[in-house]
């Protein structure tokens, strides 16, 4: 087996959900609070402001706002700020102040629903890393944004100094599998969807950008450590233990992040409810969420963290 090489971000990144209050405000003491919980349980750090940490509810102000409160409650684990729009100038802009705020790495979406030509794109990821002097992570997601970035512009995209990573949530191995033997040595690639986290190790992916991580992050990080010293059962074992977790993150009756919300309210963990639109949690959601947790042997977690 060829040797895997570490991210730079660590290979195990939770794509934070954002806490609120019973008000729906932003609740930066539970976002420090859930930072801590997340490095201490698995993640080599965390993203925020990204799909998950429902980033199209949120403003600039409360992007950057977010950004400072986890950097000071977690300053040395590595912190992504996600700095995505669908108008180039606004995530220049954003890019920029989240630079100024601390992050260590930016985590750029395609722009969404514009559905922009392949030169559109490119053009547009060209822009936001010009903005910044930190390491850039493309993320290819194209179930939400309507486009998928094509395999010669990522390569294209590639050349730029300053993006080093990709976060794939396309949904496509093989391809991916085709990306990464044509990409620059040192390219860095994040499954972005958790299920594919162990396919992707075998393709040239070294690190997940999680949602289940919120709950398993251990387990994810066993799990990819097996496989790159070469236990591949192992890994497979482990893999079979987190599918109720794939099961569980989302479904038609209750999309990302819902889930992971109730899963961290239940483990003790306050992070509120989601903004409209994203409704509320479906009655049986705590039980299904329990029962994952059982799979895993964490029954006794229950109302722990804090």
């Amino acid at each position: 087996m060829a040797a895997i090489n570490p991210p730079r971000f660590g290979p195990v990144l939770t794509a934070m959900v954002t806490p609120f209050d019973a008000d729906g405000k932003l609740d930066l003491d539970g976002a420090a609070n859930l930072a801590q919980f997340l490095v201490a349980h698995g993640n080599d750090g965390v993203v925020v402001a990204g799909t998950t940490g429902e980033s199209a509810t949120l403003t600039h102000d409360e992007q950057i706002a977010l950004i400072e409160a986890v950097r000071a409650a977690v300053p040395d684990a590595s912190l992504v700020a996600g700095a995505g729009s669908n108008d180039t100038r606004a995530a220049v802009e954003l890019t920029q102040r989240a630079t100024a705020a601390g992050a260590d790495g930016i985590l750029q979406v395609t722009p969404y629903y514009n559905r922009p030509s392949q030169a559109g794109i490119e053009a547009h990821f060209r822009a936001t890393a010009a903005a910044t002097d930190l390491p850039v992570v493309v993320y290819d997601i194209p179930v939400r944004t309507g486009r998928k970035i094509a395999t010669d512009t990522l390569l294209s995209l590639l050349e730029v100094d300053n993006i080093v990573a990709i976060k794939d949530a396309a949904g496509d191995p093989s391809e991916t599998a085709s990306l990464m033997a044509r990409a620059p040595e040192g390219t860095d690639l994040y499954s972005g969807d958790d299920s594919l986290t162990l396919p992707f190790l075998s393709v040239g992916g070294n690190g997940v950008i999680g949602v289940a991580t919120h709950w398993a992050g251990v387990e994810f990080s066993e799990m990819i450590s097996a496989y790159v010293k070469g236990d591949v059962a192992d890994a497979v074992r482990l893999n079979q233990k987190l599918i109720p977790s794939y099961d569980y993150e989302t479904g038609d009756d209750a999309p990302n992040p819902v889930p992971s919300k109730v899963m961290m309210n239940l483990l003790g963990v306050p992070v509120g409810e989601c903004r409209p639109p994203m409704g509320y949690a479906p009655p049986d959601l705590e039980d299904r969420a329990r029962a994952v947790l059982a799979g895993l042997d964490r029954q006794a977690e229950i109302g722990q963290a804090n």
